[in-house]
């Protein structure tokens, strides 16, 4: 019987198919014994000289561990840096959706260190609640002071570091919700400019965005910067929570043209910050910076830094004194050492500086003994991304908090650890264009905004248990933390708050009824 032609050309196709698994296979098993060869014979590596092939699987399932481990094998409470149910709580108040749980905590409640607020037996009413108050920052040194009452604002992220739909969805976010948002090091981009948010820009230690031929401070561009209305602070980064004594690090393949362009320096080539401005080398430089910022510009200057030898800060606040309280930076941001970041030496992330816990209360407790309380306005960063940790630093005496790995997973990070890479398959530390694909700015600042405004009423549900009206009216008696023995104690028995030194106590007087007039 003959074949017809569509008979012919299956069967054709189906010969031309077998052929193809044929060559395939045979490339496969070829490939297969290369690879044994090169295994067996090389002599770097252990496991695959003893097992060719197989070993090389260790990799793929190292790599892919990141991905997986969260979804099959941690529990609600042991992942890190943070825990599912951290993570969850953000997912849900960035999306709006239902935050209760049920049945009971998953959290175990004597566990050194940890903290936990004390009820009152007459909580605050929703008709006695308020907002939270607002806070001046640079009040009587600055010709144009920042106000704002938010409780949780955007931390430094570098456009760079970030993608540009990232940034976008940022500043996108932080202007529908009343938050300030940190530009990070990496200069300012018509991506922050754009929403019209207000923004806190930083100078690291390469000053990229504001530097001058020889990479050093250039007024010049400085005045161009202070010249947009929406920059309403400038925040000299000393140190950074995760690499204290170590410089920003980005990697040659997320320095675009553009990122160059902004920061003023070459394309592809890895972007590497000095790791200590070279200008500032002693307490009185540092008020040589914040004055000079601050006479050009006329708004609120600061520095942030993570918290080490504590000798820095008595010399500041002394050197403060010898030329008067109106020569003080008008802000500190203390950042934590487990801070995140894209890039870092492991060595740095995991033993170098102090937590937040430990120095928030202590920096607050010497602006408070050299009578600068009321003068210095206090921020802190730090693995603030629920609302019991932001609680806990107003308590402790935070006048802002500010987070970025918050806002991060509320653009919808699920913490890959990719950010080092170019590979974030979320598209938010990534300049892949592919990638960035799945981010739409318009979509997910809606979710940045819903963050912000859970967070604070988080934060308010705490307080108004506590009996406070208002966040900013927690004390450190509000919250007790468990020692080693499984019993708890007062934060305001273990860091009281100390009286002012007779010798300033004439200038905390005079801040006092100047802040309050």
């Amino acid at each position: 019987m003959e074949m017809t032609g569509l008979q012919e050309l299956a069967q054709s196709l189906i010969e031309w198919g077998a052929i193809l698994v044929a060559l395939l296979l045979g490339l496969g098993v070829i490939s297969i014994l290369v690879m044994f060869l090169i295994d067996k014979t090389q002599t770097r590596h252990a496991i695959r000289r003893n097992y060719p092939v197989v070993g090389r699987f260790r990799y793929l399932f190292e790599h892919m561990g990141e991905f997986f481990r969260q979804y099959f094998f941690a529990m609600d409470r042991e992942e890190l840096p943070f825990n599912r149910a951290e993570r969850s709580w953000v997912y849900r108040a960035a999306k709006e959706v239902d935050n209760t749980v049920a049945f009971g905590s998953t959290r175990q409640l004597n566990i050194k260190g940890d903290v936990f607020f004390l009820n009152s037996a007459f909580p605050t009413l929703d008709e006695d609640a308020v907002q939270p108050r607002p806070v001046t920052i640079g009040g009587g040194s600055c010709s144009r002071p920042y106000t704002n009452s938010s409780i949780l604002n955007i931390s430094a992220m570098s456009f760079g570091a970030i993608s540009e739909p990232a940034v976008r969805a940022l500043a996108r976010g932080a202007k529908d919700a009343g938050i300030w948002m940190n530009t990070g090091e990496g200069g300012l981009s018509p991506y922050h400019l754009e929403s019209g948010a207000d923004l806190v820009f930083q100078i690291g230690t390469a000053k990229y965005g504001v530097r001058d031929g020889f990479g050093l401070l250039s007024d010049d561009r400085l005045l161009a910067v202070a010249a947009h209305e929406q920059v309403r602070m400038f925040e000299i980064k000393m140190s950074q929570g995760a690499k204290p004594g170590k410089g920003g690090i980005l990697p040659g393949d997320k320095v675009t043209e553009e990122v160059a362009r902004i920061r003023g320096i070459e394309p592809g080539v890895d972007s590497i910050s000095p790791n200590g401005h070279p200008d500032i080398r002693c307490a009185d430089d540092l008020l040589d910076m914040v004055e000079r910022i601050r006479q050009l510009t006329g708004k609120p200057v600061g520095f942030k830094m993570v918290v080490g030898q504590l000798d820095f800060f008595h010399d500041l606040f002394r050197a403060i004194h010898s030329r008067g309280p109106e020569f003080a930076p008008d802000f500190i941001t203390i950042d934590s050492a487990d801070g995140g970041t894209g890039a870092a030496p492991q060595p740095l992330i995991d033993y170098m500086g102090m937590p937040l816990q430990e120095s928030l209360p202590l920096v607050v407790d010497l602006l408070q003994e050299y009578g600068l309380r009321e003068r210095i306005k206090v921020i802190a960063s730090g693995k603030l991304i629920a609302p019991a940790r932001v609680a806990w630093a107003l308590a402790m005496g935070a006048d802002f908090c500010v987070s970025a790995r918050g806002f991060m997973f509320a653009l919808g990070c699920v913490q890959s650890l990719q950010c080092n890479r170019n590979t974030c398959p979320t598209g938010i530390t990534t300049h892949d264009e592919d990638l960035q694909r799945g981010l739409v700015p318009a979509e997910k600042s809606i979710r940045v905004a819903a963050y912000a405004r859970q967070m604070a009423y988080g934060v308010g549900i705490i307080a108004h248990s506590c009996g406070v009206t208002e966040p900013r009216g927690m004390q450190r008696g509000h919250v007790r933390i468990i020692e080693s023995t499984g019993a708890s104690r007062s934060m305001a028995e273990l860091h009281p708050l100390p009286a002012v030194k007779a010798e300033y106590a004439g200038v905390a007087d005079a801040l006092s009824r100047s802040q309050t007039g």
